[in-house]
Formats: C-alpha cells, structure tokens, sequence
C-alpha cells in the first residue's frame, strides 16, 4: 500500500479543543465530550449519498441471494460483528446472510490480538474461506482507512466479483479508494484522545452499519411500517413485544395473541396471520408465501399510531 511516513491520518491528528484535557474536572469532560460527539451526525449526514448507494446495493445482493460481510480489525472488527449478530433476532435473517470478519478471529472480539491487524493475507484468505463471490457486498470497516487487513479482503473480494464497499473516518490511500463501488467517508475530526478511534470514529461507523442493514432489510419487506415482525421471540420480553404486535395488528386479544404466537414456534409475522384470518400456521405461511410475506396483503395497514 503506498503511503508517506510523513502524512498524518486524519485520525491520528491531535484535537487543540483537547489539549489539556487532564487538567479538566467531570463536568467540564462531559460538556468536551458532547461538544465532539455533536460533530458526528453532520458528518454523517455528508456522507447521506454514498450511504443511500450503498443501500441499494445490499437490497440488491440480498434479493439475488447474496451475503453481506463485513471485515474489520479491533474496534471496527468488534462494531461489524455486532452488528451482523443482531440481524437474526431483529429481522429474523439467516445467521449467514450478514456475517462479520475481524482481524485475529474470535479471540479478538474480547481482547486485543497484536498484530493481526497488519495481515492482508490474513484478510484476503478470510474471504476465500467463506466463498464470497459476484453475488456478494463485502464492507471494509477501517477507521484509518489503511488497515491492511482490511485491504487485503477487499483486494480479495475485488479479484472474485464482489462488490465492494469502504466505511472510513479517513481519506485512504489511492489503491484502495480505486478498488472500491462505494466509499463512504465520515470526517470527523480527531478524537479527543488522539488516535482513539473507539470514540468519534466508532460512533459514526456504528451509526453508518445501522443503516446499512436495517435499511436493506426495511427494502425486501422486514418490516410491516416500522413494527419488527420477523424479530425471534426467544426470550420473555421479545415474546412479551412479539404479543403486543399480534394483538395491535391482528385486533385481537393478548391471551389470543399468545396462543398464535405459541402455534407460530414465535414466529410474529406468521402469528398475525393466524390470529386474523383464524387459521393455522401451515395456512397462514401458505397465505405468506402466496403475497411475497406481504402482511399488507392480507391484513392492510399498520394499526394507527396511540398518542
């Protein structure tokens, strides 16, 4: 990768508004620490376009039935993982349909792996592994935007028809910005301890992947309005959510509701079903399956919003 030793990363530059940030009192780190964080939603905002391509993008690969992954290292491996392993139980996906790949493999999620982070073979070979393809989106997450990690996946995942996207808290260097269908560039500013990339860099990247995800799967029908009807009622308060939405949407009762959901294996979306039109849940992923699992077909609208 070629870069000068004499350029410094937008993220590693030091912050003068933080400058004698240990001669301040709890108060005044609250007010410094709110005053940097309320840079972060413009920068966002900046980079509202190239978040909007990247949208369409996965709503694309997952309607082909492709993958999303993700690839990062330390922190920006950490967000991407998370955000992968809470697609299932929201949107109740395929556990390999958003998948995150950090530098140094699990161990790394808990505790910090020297060095692993400095391996582009390493990344290349983690996207050979899994078998990402044409029909993929792989999503580098590198707050530098030098991780050669990171670089080496998406050199990978180039190479084998994937397409190929870079969140960055930092303009990257050439090869890699030429290797990329969308860059999304989140400039905001050095962190208040300088080089901490968990903070300012890691908000903004976390607030970018909530978009990518959820926005794809808002697109291929996720949701009914904004309700999460394909959640995995597995534990006592998503049943306790999953109750409350069959009997708003269904017009039914909570002990009814209950009951659909229990005949549903948890499944909400199909529990509406039932408990509208009084069937069982082979009729009502019939009925599903007959409307694209459209729950707009077969019930209409959501139910109005209570003040």
């Amino acid at each position: 990768m070629s870069e000068s030793r004499s350029v410094v990363r937008a993220t590693e530059r030091r912050n003068p508004r933080s400058a004698d940030i240990d001669l301040l009192d709890p108060e005044a780190l609250v007010e410094l620490f709110n005053a940097e964080d309320a840079l972060i939603p413009a920068a966002v905002s900046a980079a509202r376009r190239e978040i909007a391509d990247a949208i369409a993008r996965i709503e694309r690969t997952f309607r082909a039935g492709g993958r999303l992954f993700y690839v990062g290292a330390g922190t920006s491996g950490r967000l991407g993982v998370l955000d992968a392993s809470e697609c299932p139980p929201t949107f109740g996906t395929a556990p390999d349909l958003v998948q995150g790949i950090i530098a140094g493999g699990r161990d790394a999620l808990v505790r910090s792996v020297e060095g692993a982070e400095d391996d582009p073979a390493a990344g290349a070979a983690a996207i050979v592994e899994r078998g990402a393809g044409e029909r993929d989106v792989v999503t580098g997450i590198a707050a530098s935007g030098t991780t050669p990690f990171v670089a080496g996946a998406l050199q990978a995942a180039r190479a084998r028809g994937a397409a190929v996207i870079l969140v960055t808290c930092a303009e990257p260097p050439t090869d890699i910005a030429e290797l990329v269908d969308v860059l999304i560039q989140l400039d905001v500013g050095p962190e208040i301890v300088t080089g901490s990339t968990r903070l300012k860099a890691g908000t903004a990247t976390k607030l970018v992947l909530n978009m990518l995800t959820t926005g794809a799967l808002i697109r291929i029908g996720k949701t009914y309005g904004n309700l999460m009807v394909d959640l995995q009622a597995t534990n006592a308060k998503l049943r306790q959510r999953g109750t409350r939405m069959v009997a708003d949407v269904a017009g039914v009762s909570e002990d009814v509701a209950r009951d659909a959901l229990d005949g549903a294996s948890g499944r909400v979306r199909t529990a509406i079903v039932m408990a509208f039109e009084g069937t069982d849940a082979t009729a009502a992923e019939a009925r599903l399956a007959a409307v694209d699992r459209r729950l707009r077909a077969i019930v209409g609208p959501p139910p109005p919003l209570v003040p």
